[in-house]
């Protein structure tokens, strides 16, 4: 390497003389050692013209200055004078201007004066040599006599260095210079032009100039090259190789534009010529000629002489940045081959089976096909070295050592896999000895146990079995240990504690069998040779059927004593069975236990499952956040980033690390907690089911999150990272991982479910799983709310989310006494609701267009109906689907129809549960402000036959429905659903209890309640009547007082084309309406009886056809407990057979709500005789016991 760098010195030194010698001779061709001074830095005082160099020559080759008529001669200042005779006389070359210079000075139309002084002042100044000076003198006759007598009276005044000659004429001037080197002014031929003479040497000089400064530049970026240092990474080499490569083309363009600009001189010089080929050059012409070429072979040196340079700068650039790269891969590759190696030494198991040895074989090999890649780098790496090294890189001494090192390190890589190779070669060698000899073992267990016991009775019996075992053992020479020492002697590298005792165990085992054979072989044998003597037959007593017909009681005995383990197991099942049969018992388990076992088996599996999917998906989530979301803010990887992902993290990723901090310190610890009992798992998800609403803020994100994936998808960024994580699956897909498994978790919960019935934890599992579809409809709400627009308020003042979906909706609005319909269509409208606790909201679906979540809908609000002054009817005549919503007193009637008679019923039921809420927190606040006005205010005046005793009834009452648990119970049973009278068959009026009623339709208004929960029965004072409303001043339990419905500002316009005509399906509720339309002031809960029940029960109330009756209270199947006003007496009457009694001018005022906007027709037919009044108007004035209702009214 330092022999390579003094090359490198050599080689700028070498470049640095050549350009230096460029710069010299350029100015000694441009003679500026003599003259500094150039055409462009006098242009001026050349142009005026009061001398020039015509190109002409006298006769012995002296150059010719001619100074032409020019009357203001005397006034051209010295130091200009000067500054054009210099330059003049450095023109010609050298060798010419040692010569001498011919003045040639014409004043043919001057003075004699203006010739003296001229004559006079050039004679004084001129720089140069002279060789002789021809003046024209005045061609005027004084003026040429009055010269002639001066000159010749004045000649000592002349005296110069060379002769000065008077000249009369100009063919006197011809004889003394040849007319050819004469201009046209002095009679002679020669072509000039001063301005194209000045146009040249301006050319000609900033040319030279050029091919200076180039030579120049060219020596201090020579330099400059020379003394850069090599970085030591790829990055930086790279980038110092591309500036370096950058400047030199800048320079090479320099010196092309030089060249050109000096064969554009040299064309110009060479015009003549092209014009007339037969026209010749003069020798200031041929001159400057020369000197461009010159100049041009200067230029020529100059960019051979850097190119020189550059090309070894080049080189070493070029082999700094192959070095780099070698060492860049070098690193890599040895970090490859030290992880392998540390892999491979934690390969220590040389297994416990033969299975097992041949499953590690197959990991070996596996590992060493996955290791090729690497140790294949390597040894290319080493060649691509050695390459190097042969094309004479000059860091020989640092890629060397390399090689070598790679090569030893794939070499030590290749033994260690082959010790490891050759160690389980050795083990399954081991393990397949071990388990043959196992084999021969259970197989001559066997072969003992399948002995016929007697058969061997009979010397050829016992010659067969003994040749069975004979034969058996000659086997033994190929499959059993025979010395224990030299097994251990041979497998020494590979045994293990546990293995040498497992090898110690098979050889006890195998000797044991020995023995047992050689046991049953010397029995054989000794019967195969005892003499068979004739016996005579004798019949076998009864007791010896029981007995073993085997006589030798010493094999028998050997036989089971010494019998192996394997044999033991494989009869064991069948001599249970044996021994169960023999007792008269079955022999099978209890399948109901058989039964349990199945299922825990299963539950466990669906536990394994759980774990290892949590234990996977954290994984994931830990990968995606060191891998993606940490690479981010790494400042190598900034330059891959785009500017649309720059602080965005938290838009792409989320809240995903508090997901992932969640999950893998807290859920999944808690998680392994129950791996033994998974039919408890239940209790983890319910302990930690408020964290799990981390999910929903993450399912919020992720619209914005996929839109900003698709817009920066391509990002090199993202490719590195997955590149290094090695991952098949881009990041979009591990952006959809939580959303995945927020989803399986109530798959998994069902399948423990079902196989945890009857089990203790089936009860937490079923609210598990309850809870978790209850997010996950959270989160499917939220996702839906958030795309609300166009709403003013906080969505979050409205309670919490209910529920949503999408309907057809039909409206119909009343104003005052008269029903007005919107627009006569029966197009409905499709609109989108979403019921808060609070509120419900219309809304409309706009379809967006895009991809993935940008395709989600978007919902415009159109208006909300508050719920304190909702009701609904559940069933519309002709469409089991429809529904009505009513809002204040029916003022405003919505139809809404659900895709599903099911859907419908869970929104009928929804509401109602939020009406009930609603009417039970009404209740209970009208109940509290009750028992307060009960102490603090005076009794009302007497209105009942005995007052005293139904006001103390009424507080008593009212303290005891404050204490006891159970009145809210039976208020709910009987009034929780308060509903308007309706006229007919149709406005019978249903109870709670009876979901099933024959009724068409049921309402629960909350308005009605609201306005009456504060009015008596019968008339009171002024007072009383103020104090009246006070007790009712705050109907809201949740504070909405004077909320009324809102609507979005553009409905109207928008909503022109949607409303609809709902005159057809509401035929019934229409004619129910328009039948009280009138009914401004009905006396509350007073109605006419107007048909008869013919068939009553025993709690009957006996009416009459026009009787007075007020509700009390109402009943199941459509009957009603009233008090008879004539009579006084009470019981129950059908509610079909009443009519809402018209008020009269003594009956009590109408009270109205003062959140409603209906006034006094609030407490019509429709909304205000229902248990909304009944039931707390008794309770204000004194709570009657509840009545048995008749058993077949």
């Amino acid at each position: 390497m330092r022999f390579w760098l003094r090359n490198e010195e050599m080689a700028l030194e070498e470049m640095v003389q050549r350009l230096h010698a460029v710069s010299k001779r350029t100015d000694e061709i441009m003679h500026q050692d003599i003259s500094p001074l150039c055409a462009a830095d006098i242009q001026d005082q050349l142009q005026k013209c009061f001398a020039y160099l015509s190109g002409g020559r006298g006769q012995d080759g002296s150059p010719v200055i001619t100074f032409p008529d020019y009357p203001a001669f005397g006034e051209v200042p010295d130091k200009e004078f000067q500054n054009v005779m210099t330059y003049l006389t450095s023109v010609p070359s050298l060798q010419d201007a040692g010569i001498g210079f011919i003045l040639v000075i014409d004043r043919r139309q001057d003075k004699w004066t203006s010739v003296k002084a001229s004559v006079l002042r050039i004679a004084a100044s001129f720089p140069a040599n002279l060789q002789l000076v021809l003046v024209l003198r005045p061609t005027g006759f004084f003026q040429r006599t009055l010269s002639d007598l001066a000159f010749r009276f004045n000649r000592d005044d002349f005296k110069m260095k060379v002769p000065v000659i008077m000249l009369s004429s100009v063919p006197e001037l011809h004889g003394y210079i040849d007319k050819s080197q004469l201009t046209e002014d002095l009679g002679g031929t020669l072509d000039y032009c001063h301005s194209r003479w000045l146009c040249h040497r301006t050319a000609i000089e900033s040319f030279a100039l050029t091919v200076k400064q180039t030579a120049q530049t060219l020596q201090v970026f020579g330099t400059e090259l020379a003394e850069t240092e090599l970085p030591n990474d790829v990055q930086s080499t790279s980038s110092v190789l591309f500036a370096h490569t950058e400047k030199r083309d800048r320079a090479k363009e320099d010196m092309r534009l030089a060249l050109d600009e000096g064969q554009s001189v040299l064309e110009s010089l060479r015009e003549p010529l092209a014009k007339s080929p037969e026209q010749s050059l003069n020798q200031d012409q041929l001159d400057s000629q020369t000197t461009v070429q010159r100049l041009l072979a200067q230029l020529n040196e100059t960019e051979a002489a850097f190119d020189e340079f550059w090309a070894k700068h080049q080189q070493k650039l070029e082999q700094c940045l192959q070095l780099r790269h070698f060492e860049q891969d070098f690193r890599e590759v040895k970090a490859a081959l030290d992880a392998l190696a540390q892999k491979i030494a934690t390969f220590t198991d040389v297994g416990n089976s033969l299975a097992h040895v041949e499953h590690l074989l197959k990991d070996l090999a596996s590992f060493e096909e996955k290791s090729s890649v690497a140790v294949g780098r390597a040894r290319a790496l080493s060649l691509e070295g050695e390459q190097l090294i042969s094309h004479k890189h000059y860091a020989v001494d640092s890629i060397r050592p390399k090689c070598h090192e790679l090569r030893h390190l794939c070499d030590q890589f290749a033994a260690d896999v082959g010790r490891r190779r050759a160690l389980l070669s050795q083990s399954l060698e081991l393990h397949g000895l071990l388990e043959a000899s196992m084999r021969w073992c259970d197989e001559g267990i066997y072969l003992l146990a399948s002995q016929p016991v007697d058969k061997c009775q009979s010397q050829d019996g016992a010659e067969a079995a003994l040749q069975e075992i004979e034969k058996f053992l000659e086997t033994g020479a190929e499959n059993k240990i025979r010395e224990l020492s030299r097994l251990y002697q041979d497998y020494e590298p590979i045994l293990t504690p546990e293995l040498r005792e497992h090898v110690q165990k098979v050889f006890q085992k195998q000797e044991s069998m020995e023995e047992m054979f050689h046991r049953r072989q010397a029995s054989l044998k000794k019967l195969a040779a005892k003499q068979t003597r004739p016996v005579q037959p004798v019949a076998p007593r009864p007791e010896a059927l029981t007995k073993s017909p085997c006589p030798s009681p010493g094999v028998r005995r050997g036989s089971e004593n010494h019998s192996s383990d394997g044999s033991a197991t494989r009869r064991g099942p069948y001599r249970r069975a044996k021994s169960e049969m023999s007792e008269g018992r079955p022999g099978r388990g209890s399948s109901t236990g058989d039964e349990e076992e199945s299922l825990a088996i299963l539950r466990r599996h669906v536990m394994n499952e759980l774990l290892d999917t949590e234990r996977v998906y954290v994984e994931e989530l830990l990968c995606v956040l060191e891998g993606y979301a940490a690479e981010m803010e790494n400042p190598l990887m900034t330059h891959l980033i785009s500017t649309g992902l720059h602080n965005k993290k938290d838009v792409l990723f989320g809240n995903m690390e508090e997901i992932y901090h969640f999950h893998n310190r807290i859920f999944l610890r808690e998680l392994e907690n129950y791996k033994d009992c998974p039919e408890l798992v239940g209790r983890c998800f319910l302990e930690r089911m408020e964290e799990f609403q981390v999910y929903e803020k993450y399912c919020q994100n992720k619209p914005r999150s996929e839109s900003l994936w698709r817009q920066c998808a391509d990002c090199p960024f993202f490719q590195e990272c997955q590149r290094k994580l090695d991952h098949k699956l881009s990041l979009d897909s591990y952006l959809l991982k939580p959303v995945q498994r927020i989803t399986k978790y109530q798959l998994l919960l069902k399948e423990m479910l079902k196989y945890s019935k009857n089990c203790e934890g089936a009860e937490d599992l079923q609210e598990a799983l309850s809870s978790i579809l209850g997010i996950l409809k959270a989160v499917n709400d939220s996702m839906h709310l958030i795309a609300i627009t166009g709403y003013e308020g906080n969505l979050s003042d409205l309670g919490k989310l209910l529920m949503q979906g999408s309907f057809s909706v039909w409206t119909d609005h009343k104003k005052g006494h008269a029903k007005v319909k919107d627009l006569a269509r029966f197009k409905p409208m499709q609109r989108h609701l979403f019921l808060h606790e609070k509120a419900v909201l219309f809304c409309k679906r706009r379809e967006e267009n895009g991809e993935g979540y940008e395709k989600a809908p978007s919902y415009s609000y159109k208006q909300s109906l508050n719920m304190t002054a909702v009701g609904i009817t559940e069933n519309v005549k002709g469409d089991a689907r429809k529904f009505e919503i009513w809002y204040n007193a029916r003022e405003e009637v919505y139809i809404v129809q659900a895709p599903t008679p099911e859907i419908k019923a869970a929104w009928v039921s929804e509401i109602r549960k939020v009406l009930t809420s609603q009417l039970q927190a009404c209740r209970e606040a009208s109940q509290h402000r009750a028992l307060e006005q009960s102490h603090s205010l005076p009794l009302p005046a007497p209105a009942s036959t005995s007052p005293s005793k139904g006001n103390t009834r009424n507080i008593k009452k009212l303290e005891e429905r404050k204490t006891d648990p159970l009145s809210l119970e039976g208020y709910v049973s009987s009034t929780s659903l308060p509903r308007p009278l309706e006229k007919g068959r149709d406005g019978a009026v249903t109870s709670s209890a009876s979901e099933s009623a024959a009724l068409a339709r049921k309402r629960f208004p909350l308005q009605g309640f609201a306005a009456l929960k504060g009015q008596k029965a019968s008339p009171t004072s002024p007072d009383k009547k103020a104090k009246r409303h006070q007790v009712k001043s705050d109907p809201t339990p949740f504070g909405l007082r004077g909320w009324s419905r809102t609507s979005h500002p553009s409905e109207a316009p928008e909503d022109n084309d949607g409303w609809s005509s709902a005159e057809e399906p509401i035929n019934s509720s229409d004619a129910e309406e328009e039948g009280g339309v009138g009914l401004r002031k009905l006396v509350p809960g007073k109605y006419t009886v107007t048909e008869l029940d013919e068939k009553g029960g025993p709690d009957a109330l006996a009416v009459r056809s026009g009787d007075e009756v007020e509700l009390v209270q109402e009943g199941d199947e459509g009957l009603w407990y009233v008090r008879n006003l004539t009579s006084g007496a009470e019981g129950w009457v059908p509610a079909r057979g009443l009519s809402s009694l018209l008020d009269r001018p003594g009956s009590a005022p109408s009270l109205s709500s003062p959140e409603s906007s209906a006034g006094s027709g609030l407490l019509s037919a429709s909304s205000s005789c229902s248990e909304s009044c009944g039931a707390p108007l008794a309770e204000l004035q004194g709570e009657r016991p509840r009545p048995q209702q008749p058993a077949d009214l």
